[in-house]
């Protein structure tokens, strides 16, 4: 499918030549660095440079107190604490996270993660059932629980009381518990509402902390769990999760958790900067994949280990499940795309909702994010599970799709999620009535450009342009993420030297050093991944224009800077 490049508009002209004189940087730089809302040599000293002394207090988050008051009193009467959390990346180093502190300082405590096939998203009943039946009087929710109103009162009737750590949007009704901390809560006023569940949960410990005369140097061991959520959890990585993930990145690359350090070995990665990027698509799968074929508790067990040989081998378990799971995602993928173009209602609709008794529960998201790639449209993928249609949704840019479900919240036994992805359960009968609603919110709200998959292109740069010295500064932009995304730049007439060629297991990439003709600028060396198939108008010396971003790659102890093409649009 084509790609549209939507070059980002310029900025205030005036602000960014203040800016370029007093940083004494280039016009260039301060433009990408106004992209990003920095105005100011404080702004970029801040971007630069985070600070953890930019935390903001955690007792400015609504509820906070009553949270650690409990905590404490809980412990100072010897009661059972368990800490709950989802099965997703989010919710297991979450888990991870709090159960590692308290259990330094605490031994009567527990973890429960519930059962992706039997329980299902979030708090359970199940769970609440065995929490009761092994006399935990104290739970502490993370990454869910904020729209668990009836599940609450269930436990409260058991004797059961929650503290729940969530970042999900809130209904107007919020549950009954002990403590709600959830910075989207309308009645809190957080500066910060965009943390992860995880880093709620770090909000949690600074603030318990805070009151008992634990120093902050104990909390920055687990900063690595905070930022291998960050990045899976795909939050923004701007304020506070730009603090939490520079520094948190700093722990995983110089002393990561046993857990993380087995996980970066059996994923190959050992030796290497560990980067945003690999979180999310080599340490972050990993995880998941637990939860996704066999248990999320296997990850919790992997990520608060301090046995290093019991990590390597539940790593290398973790891993077949990973491999396992890439196989099985594939075929449903294929499934999933043979049953759209079998049906041209359902190929030429402007949202897509597919549902089949038999698929994974674990991959099913996978396979909706697949189809929101191949048909750039907001997409439901659904399966069976007790007797339950369940499924995940995902959007395109600019599209809210947490409105568009909610418009058929009468259809549903639960939902829940945000703008860009969500998980639903329905009963099975309703599944074409909400197809034929789904698709006629979408058609009614979304506009034609919504539908055309576009890549956001920060400038446009000659060849002239591309140095050592520009890729070092980008650098420093890092970590990378939704609010500071890698800059992508754009060049329009340029050619292959002439050494152009298919590279790849298949072919399906392309190896190229690209020059400008009739100017005297040095070849740059390229990488196209997956776009091959412009290799005949490229052997042909046609021009062609590339967007792309800027790194260097690193072979055999040799760093060359490159470009890594991500799209081409023949002249």
């Amino acid at each position: 499918m084509d790609k549209k490049w939507v070059i980002k508009e310029k900025e205030d002209v005036v602000i960014t030549e203040q800016l370029a004189k007093s940083l004494d940087i280039e016009n260039k730089i301060a433009s990408l660095l106004v992209q990003r809302n920095i105005h100011t040599p404080d702004d970029a000293s801040s971007f630069f440079k985070p600070d953890l002394s930019g935390l903001h207090d955690p007792f400015l988050m609504m509820d906070m107190n009553k949270a650690v008051d409990r905590i404490s009193s809980a412990i100072d009467r010897n009661e059972k604490i368990l800490v709950y959390g989802d099965y997703d990346v989010d919710g297991t180093t979450s888990v991870a996270l709090v159960y590692s502190f308290f259990k330094k300082i605490y031994s009567n405590l527990g973890f429960y993660i519930p059962d992706r096939h039997e329980e299902g998203y979030g708090i359970s009943y199940k769970g609440i059932d065995w929490a009761v039946e092994n006399n935990y009087s104290l739970i502490i929710a993370l990454d869910c629980g904020i729209k668990a109103i009836e599940k609450i009162d269930y436990a409260t009737g058991k004797g059961v009381e929650f503290i729940i750590c969530d970042h999900h949007m809130p209904d107007k009704k919020i549950p009954d518990a002990t403590a709600i901390l959830d910075p989207k809560r309308a009645d809190c006023n957080y500066p910060f509402k965009e943390l992860s569940g995880c880093g709620v949960g770090f909000k949690l410990l600074q603030a318990y902390s805070k009151i008992n005369n634990i120093p902050f140097s104990e909390l920055i061991p687990y900063l690595d769990l905070v930022a291998v959520s960050i990045a899976s959890d795909i939050v923004p990585v701007t304020g506070e999760n730009r603090i939490l993930a520079y520094y948190g990145l700093k722990q995983l690359n110089a002393n990561p958790g046993t857990g993380l350090k087995a996980i970066i070995k059996v994923a190959n990665m050992n030796g290497r900067q560990i980067r945003i990027g690999d979180i999310v698509f080599k340490i972050g799968p990993r995880i998941n994949a637990a939860g996704r074929m066999e248990s999320g508790k296997k990850a919790v067990e992997l990520l608060t280990t301090e046995d290093s040989g019991f990590a390597y081998e539940m790593s290398r378990k973790i891993n077949d499940f990973n491999n396992e799971r890439r196989k099985i995602d594939q075929d449903i993928t294929q499934q999933a795309l043979q049953m759209i173009s079998s049906d041209p209602k359902l190929e030429n609709s402007k949202s897509t909702v597919v549902f089949d008794p038999g698929w994974h529960k674990g991959v099913i998201g996978i396979v909706a994010s697949r189809l929101t790639e191949t048909y750039y449209r907001p997409t439901v993928v659904l399966t069976e599970s007790n007797g339950l249609a369940t499924g995940s949704a995902r959007s395109v840019l600019g599209f809210d799709l947490y409105k568009a479900i909610n418009s058929c919240s009468d259809l549903l036994e639960n939902f829940g999620g945000h703008m860009y992805a969500a998980g639903l359960t329905m009963k099975k009968e309703n599944i074409p009535l909400f197809r034929k609603r789904f698709e006629e919110f979408v058609s009614n709200t979304i506009r034609d450009d919504q539908l055309d998959p576009c890549i956001e292109v920060d400038m446009e740069l000659g060849l002239e342009d591309i140095s050592e010295k520009l890729y070092n500064i980008l650098d420093q932009f890092q970590p990378f993420g939704p609010g500071n995304m890698q800059p992508l730049f754009v060049s329009r007439d340029v050619s292959d030297s002439g050494y152009g060629k298919a590279v790849g297991s298949t072919g399906e990439h392309l190896k190229l050093e690209l020059i400008k003709k009739d100017e005297s600028v040095k070849a740059i060396p390229a990488i196209a991944f997956s776009l091959s198939n412009h290799l005949s108008h490229i052997k042909e010396g046609k021009p062609f224009d590339v967007c792309y971003s800027i790194e260097m790659n690193e072979f055999r102890g040799v760093s060359t800077l490159q470009m890594n093409i991500k799209d081409i649009k023949e002249k």
